[in-house]
């Protein structure tokens, strides 16, 4: 599998710095997607909420399992909401990571 690499032309570092100054999580870094430095130098990601944990353990994902830390940071929605504003989002993609095994993912 070929991954490009991030250019220096590009938003990928802009978008880096935002989200983790923000402390937010995207799939594109927790499932380890080959075509991040594509979506993230073109200024757009996929966002994951509720954490970098989730409690299901399939074994075709990359994202980190176990039980999380805590619960959801009820700041996360505003954080997420400052970040797509600040990338110039019209829409944004959003995805959650399993909290509990009785909820459905």
């Amino acid at each position: 599998m070929k991954v490009r690499a991030p250019s220096a032309d590009s938003k990928y570092f802009d978008v880096k710095k935002l989200i983790h100054g923000a402390s937010l999580h995207t799939i594109c870094e927790e499932a380890r997607c080959p075509n991040i430095a594509e979506c993230w130098g073109r200024g757009t990601a996929t966002f994951q909420i509720l954490g970098d944990t989730c409690t299901r353990a399939c074994r075709y994902c990359y994202v980190h399992s176990g039980k999380p830390d805590g619960p959801p940071d009820p700041l996360e929605p505003l954080r997420l909401a400052n970040a797509a504003a600040q990338m110039g989002l019209k829409h944004v993609v959003v995805t959650a990571s399993c909290r509990t095994r009785a909820w459905k993912c």
